[in-house]
């Protein structure tokens, strides 16, 4: 699978979050960013057209595959972005306490092996008055579609590179002692299983 994971899986995972549903999201939430940003799940660099570049300091990009890393390398050629990548997994940030005015977290919790461990780190380095900005697909409020997403599950995680179609965000958000402090959700044009979106800003 290492094949697939570095060299297959990358070109997949960005068609599918490069949709033009998914980028209008992005455009959204991403240029809330200000200050010191850790875009947590950096991928292939799909959101560093969204910043603004005026209110940006500094972006670390936390962004374990290599396979990814180097398919942003393009988009970020095109940036005049201040980026230093973050080689770890999102559960051992290697930053310092209250260092982070701003965390972008968009289409990567689906992903996070161990989410609570991956927000818990998120928490302990952003800054009392910083904010976590957010996009991410997850579990359904319908009950026929939370079942399929629950039947699914198992076989789409193994093909989507650990992508998870039933975790449920807000409450992922809120248990690791974030409060959200805006929150929208909707479907989007796709698949139903993987097509509930929710987007919002989050603080301490």
């Amino acid at each position: 699978m290492k094949f697939y994971d570095e060299h297959v899986l990358p070109h997949l995972i960005n068609c599918a979050c490069g949709m033009s549903a998914i980028e209008e999201l992005r455009s959204k939430m991403v240029p809330l960013a200000k200050g010191k940003v850790l875009e947590v799940g950096m991928g292939s660099g799909l959101n560093l057209k969204h910043y603004q570049e005026e209110q940006v300091d500094l972006v670390w990009g936390l962004e374990p595959s290599a396979g990814m890393r180097r398919k942003a390398q393009a988009n970020l050629d095109a940036s005049n972005l201040n980026l230093e990548w973050l080689d770890l997994p999102s559960e051992s940030i290697p930053l310092d306490n209250k260092s982070v005015d701003t965390i972008v977290l968009t289409y990567t919790l689906c992903t996070i092996e161990d989410p609570i461990s991956a927000l818990a780190e998120m928490h302990r380095v952003l800054k009392p008055e910083g904010k976590l900005i957010f996009s991410e697909h997850g579990q359904s409020p319908d009950e026929s579609v939370r079942r399929w997403q629950d039947r699914a599950n198992p076989v789409w995680r193994i093909l989507a590179g650990g992508c998870n179609l039933n975790r449920a965000i807000p409450d992922l958000i809120t248990d690791a002692g974030f409060n959200i402090t805006k929150l929208d959700q909707k479907y989007i044009k796709g698949p139903k299983i993987a097509a509930y979106q929710y987007f919002g800003v989050a603080d301490l």
